[in-house]
């Protein structure tokens, strides 16, 4: 689904009325109608609740011609409050697999294969230049194996397959 700034998202852009965390307004801003929900997700880090409260905020909503966003039940505050509270969504399914398939894991640990990639990592993402100065910024804030696992997918991407292959043979064997 692909989500934009309604009116008052444009206006708390502007004013900063509503409080929002770094990765939030950098999300926020990501959302202009020509990414989807999980292109911003992928580049951000921000979790789906995150951009589910965006939504119940008024501050984000469909794109036309995009999907309606699944509804997210009300919840009651004491005394008929309208205080916004956290959407109670499902959070949006993961793809089955983030990094190719090992042929058989070398039985090292998450930990130590993190450990391994990790450098690989940021060495790939560093020779990109400004191009890849978000990609490094996002690598750098991984801290475990998963977050570095999922961020595999968009170095590849940046880097192509041939370079990439180091990266994969440290995550996965």
């Amino acid at each position: 689904m692909i989500l934009v700034k309604t009116d008052a998202g444009q206006q708390v852009l502007k004013d900063r009325s509503v409080p929002l965390s770094p990765r939030q307004r950098t999300a926020f801003i990501l959302f202009d109608g020509k990414r989807s929900i999980d292109e911003v997700i992928a580049g951000t880090g921000i979790a789906r609740e995150e951009v589910d409260q965006l939504v119940t905020l008024g501050l984000l909503g469909p794109a036309a011609g995009s999907k309606a966003p699944v509804p997210v039940p009300a919840v009651d505050t004491p005394a008929g409050g309208s205080a916004p509270a956290a959407p109670v969504s499902a959070p949006e399914p993961k793809p089955a697999e983030t990094v190719p398939p090992a042929a058989a894991p070398s039985g090292r640990s998450k930990q130590q294969r993190y450990k391994d990639a990790y450098p690989i990592a940021t060495q790939l993402t560093g020779a990109l230049g400004l191009k890849g100065f978000r990609l490094n910024l996002q690598v750098e804030g991984t801290g475990s194996y998963d977050d570095l696992a999922a961020l595999a997918p968009k170095i590849r991407a940046a880097v192509g397959p041939e370079k990439a292959a180091a990266l994969d043979k440290a995550l996965n064997d």
